[in-house]
């Protein structure tokens, strides 16, 4: 029997169980198709939400761009490897876009590869994001029609 990924409980509880099932994970945070901020795991404040935001949306620059030179469809993952940690950023198919941190020496990279597939493949259905057209989006607005708790 599959779990549903976003529960009663809300997306934060989600991630925060996505954290807790890798040894080494540190953080992962969700973001809307346009870069924001939509719920992050425990220890995830808004300073790092932005600053996570701003790294994917230059690393998702870079990888779209790399799809369309190598012609080798869809972006799905992009893996940063760094000297004491990993970063995986994943795009879901509803527009949203998963990062998680992992670190340590003995942190299991591998464990966190297939969680964030896992994750991906069950957010699609849970995690729905429709964006509202320029035109009908009031000052202070971020332009997310639902948000998610």
């Amino acid at each position: 029997m599959t779990h549903a990924v976003v529960t009663g409980d809300g997306l934060t509880g989600a991630l925060d169980r996505l954290v807790d099932r890798v040894h080494g994970a540190e953080f992962a945070v969700v973001l809307s198709p346009d870069g924001l901020p939509l719920g992050g795991s425990r220890h995830v404040g808004a300073k790092l939400a932005e600053q996570i935001s701003g790294v994917v949306a230059g690393l998702l620059a870079l990888g779209l761009a790399t799809t369309r030179t190598c012609d080798a469809g869809e972006l799905r993952q992009i893996v940063v490897q760094m000297s004491r940690a990993f970063l995986f950023v994943a795009t879901i198919r509803n527009g949203t876009i998963l990062t998680v941190r992992i670190a340590g020496d003995d942190a299991e990279v591998g464990d966190m590869a297939y969680e964030v597939a896992l994750f991906v493949g069950q957010a699609e259905r849970h995690l729905p994001v429709s964006l509202e057209p320029a035109s009908s989006v009031r000052s202070g607005d971020a332009g997310v029609h639902k948000r998610l708790r």
